[in-house]
Formats: C-alpha cells, sequence, structure tokens
C-alpha cells in the first residue's frame, strides 16, 4: 500500500516538537547535584534534535528559491532557521552539557553556583538571540507560503509566533515549556496543512 505523502511531510514538521514535548514531561526542573547526571545526559541525547525542530519551515519551502521577493523570503526563513539551529546547539551545550557536567563533577562541599549561574547566563543570551532568529524565519517562510496559498497560512503563523514567545524563557520544562512544544506541532501542522491538501481542480466544462 502506498504511503500518503501528505501524511509523510505533516509526520516530518510534528515529529520533532511532539517528540521534545514529551522529554519535557521528564527534563529536571533545576539543576542540583541530584538531577545533575541526567541533566548532562538529556541534553547530549537532545544536542542533535532541536536543530531539526525548524524541519517545521525547511518542508515546505523545500527547492530551489524563485526570483524576486519570495525568493528573497526563503533565503530569509532558511538563514533564520540555521541560526536558531547554531545557538540553541550552543545552549544545549553550555547550559546543558557543560553546567551538568560541572555540577556533577564537583567535589562533596565545593560551591560552584557562581560558575554555573556564568554557564546559564551565556547559555540564555545564544538561546535568546536564536529563538529571536526562529521568529523571523516563521514571518519570512509565512509570507512565502502566504503568497502560494493565501490565508490559509495565517492560523499556523499566529500560533507559531505565539510558541516563538513563549520558547523565549521556557525551554522545554514542564508545563509551559511542553506546553509550548504542543503548539509548535501543532503551528507547524497548520502551516503545512494548505500545502499538503490542496482543494481539488474543478472539472472542466462536459467532464
Amino acid at each position: 500500500m502506498r504511503r500518503s505523502p501528505t501524511l509523510g511531510k505533516l509526520v516530518a514538521v510534528t515529529v520533532v516538537p511532539a517528540l521534545l514535548a514529551v522529554v519535557g514531561l521528564f527534563h529536571p526542573t533545576g539543576l542540583d547535584p541530584s538531577t545533575a547526571h541526567m541533566w548532562a545526559m538529556m541534553h547530549i541525547w537532545l544536542l542533535p534534535v532541536f536543530p531539526l525542530l525548524t524541519l517545521g519551515l525547511i518542508v515546505p519551502l523545500w527547492g530551489r528559491p524563485v526570483r524576486g521577493a519570495a525568493g528573497v523570503a526563503t533565503v530569509v526563513a532558511w538563514l533564520g532557521a540555521a541560526v536558531f539551529a547554531a545557538l540553541y546547539t550552543g545552549l544545549d551545550a553550555v547550559a546543558g552539557i557543560a553546567a551538568g557536567t560541572v555540577q556533577s563533577h564537583a567535589a562533596e562541599g565545593q560551591d560552584v553556583r557562581q560558575s554555573i549561574a556564568a554557564l546559564f547566563e551565556t547559555a540564555d543570551a545564544m538561546g535568546h538571540a536564536g529563538v529571536q532568529a526562529l521568529a523571523v524565519a516563521v514571518v519570512a517562510a509565512s509570507a512565502v507560503l502566504a503568497g502560494r496559498h493565501g490565508w490559509r497560512v495565517l492560523p499556523g503563523t499566529a500560533v507559531l509566533l505565539v510558541c516563538t514567545y513563549e520558547f523565549y524563557d521556557s525551554h522545554i520544562f514542564y508545563p509551559r515549556g511542553v506546553l509550548t512544544m504542543v503548539g509548535f506541532a501543532v503551528g507547524f501542522a497548520l502551516l503545512n496543512w494548505p500545502a499538503v491538501h490542496r482543494p481539488a481542480a474543478a472539472p472542466a466544462p462536459g467532464e
């Protein structure tokens, strides 16, 4: 039986945020000696996952950019997605792997709070800039898709912009971060739906 291309594309754009929502249910809410090992290991496994969140924008824009404003907006969306992927990977490495490793290897009685706070400050700066780049990518991708499919992309755009606002400081922490990831899955599905579910063409006269 042939697999539906519509279903395949919707799975491609929603599986990563859905996975991150599930992981968020188990993500420690704070870093301390009891959670340090899990904190570091979880972020090692998540290192290649966060950049794939941008599949929700890349899949509907797949292909060579056209000439004109739509092509420029496509490139802007790609660049925004790439900046997010790079900077959020940095956040994951610094606030996740590095901070967790520092805490887990601290000697008994050693106070590493100042070092961890410095790591979190650096990571937050990268993460905030990355999420801002993601918001730019959402707007640019939506502009391209609106030119192709009209107003039907607007609900997805609205949901994604709300999610980027929440993502700015929620990461995937329960409950806000988990709900934000669920929102990304819904938003990407809505944004991609007009492209993968085109109305059937009207029959020609006499048919």
